[in-house]
């Protein structure tokens, strides 16, 4: 058993709380195929980081902000196969109001539309692609959800399923916690410790926050 005390928690939405990859790699592929790019790359450089930053690095010479919208209804209307992954929902409904937020590379938009379709709430303090200038591996998510908690980064934990977002978190000064949803274990480098799934976490109101048990 590992615990890690914390003052408030952040998560990262798909590949943590939400399994949405069924609709990212039909999105995605689609995408690719019909600008002639090969789509296993394409979908893989997607995976934890904004639309509009995928675009620019897989396709430069396209106009990254037509594409990126384009892309966005496309997922927002795509969610077949889309659904909570275990124990995420039984952990959020532990956590005292105000003591998590969700950092998500997504848009408002889709990120409300996923959270809705796998019935979890959609907390006001959310951070989203919108909110943020430079996306995952850049801190500026994570610093802007503890902002949005009213916490120091350094007394949060994040929880996350891709490596920009291990590295994110780790550039903020917060614990990472990784989850196998998406890479393998040695993919998640910098991580403090990883879990196969929410399952194995528990937690723990304390005098000083909140502390957060890994069964590993």
């Amino acid at each position: 058993m590992f615990a890690f005390p914390c003052k408030g928690i952040l998560f990262d939405l798909d590949g943590v709380l939400v399994d949405s990859t069924p609709c990212v790699t039909r999105v995605w592929s689609s995408w690719a195929q019909g600008h002639g790019l090969d789509p296993t790359y394409v979908v893989e450089v997607a995976h934890g980081q904004r639309t509009i930053e995928t675009v620019r690095k897989v396709a430069p010479l396209l106009d990254a902000q037509h594409e990126t919208d384009r892309i966005e209804r496309l997922e927002i209307d795509d969610t077949v196969g889309l659904q909570v992954l275990p124990g995420a929902q039984e952990l959020l409904a532990a956590l005292p109001p105000g003591r998590f937020t969700i950092v998500t590379s997504g848009t408002r938009r889709l990120a409300s539309k996923r959270l809705r379709v796998a019935g979890l709430p959609v907390p006001d303090t959310m951070v989203t692609a919108d909110d943020v200038t430079r996306g995952k591996p850049d801190p500026e998510p994570y610093v802007a959800g503890a902002r949005a908690l009213g916490l120091e980064p350094g007394s949060c934990l994040v929880f996350e399923d891709a490596p920009s977002g291990i590295r994110a978190a780790k550039s903020a000064g917060m614990f990472a916690i990784g989850v196998l949803t998406t890479y393998p274990a040695e993919e998640l480098v910098g991580a403090d410790a990883i879990v196969t799934t929410l399952q194995a976490v528990a937690v723990k109101i304390s005098s000083t926050g909140l502390i957060v048990e890994l069964a590993l």
